[in-house]
C-alpha cells in the first residue's frame, strides 16, 4: 500500500511540476509605443533570424497576477556585419 501512495504521489508532482513549465499558450499583443507592461518573470525570447533588417521577435512572460502573455516586438537581425 505505501509503495501505490508512494507513486500516485510522484505522478501528482510530476504533473504539477510539467504544469508549471508549459505555459498555456496566449494570444499574441504586438508592443506599441508607450505600453504599459508588467512583466514578472521572462519565460523564452524567440532568437531573431538572421537578415539585416528590423525582425519580429516573441517574448514569452508571466506578469505579477501569474498570467502568462506573448509580447511580439522588432529587433535587428543578426545578419549585419560591419
Amino acid at each position: 500500500m505505501s509503495k501505490f501512495l508512494f507513486l500516485a504521489m510522484s505522478l501528482t508532482a510530476s504533473a504539477a511540476a510539467f504544469a508549471q513549465e508549459a505555459p498555456a499558450t496566449s494570444e499574441v499583443v504586438h508592443y506599441t509605443y508607450g505600453m504599459h507592461l508588467d512583466i514578472a518573470h521572462v519565460v523564452k525570447v524567440t532568437t531573431a533570424a538572421n537578415v539585416c533588417a528590423p525582425t519580429p521577435v516573441q517574448m514569452t512572460y508571466k506578469d505579477s497576477q501569474g498570467g502568462v502573455h506573448v509580447l511580439e516586438y522588432d529587433v535587428m537581425g543578426e545578419g549585419c556585419t560591419n
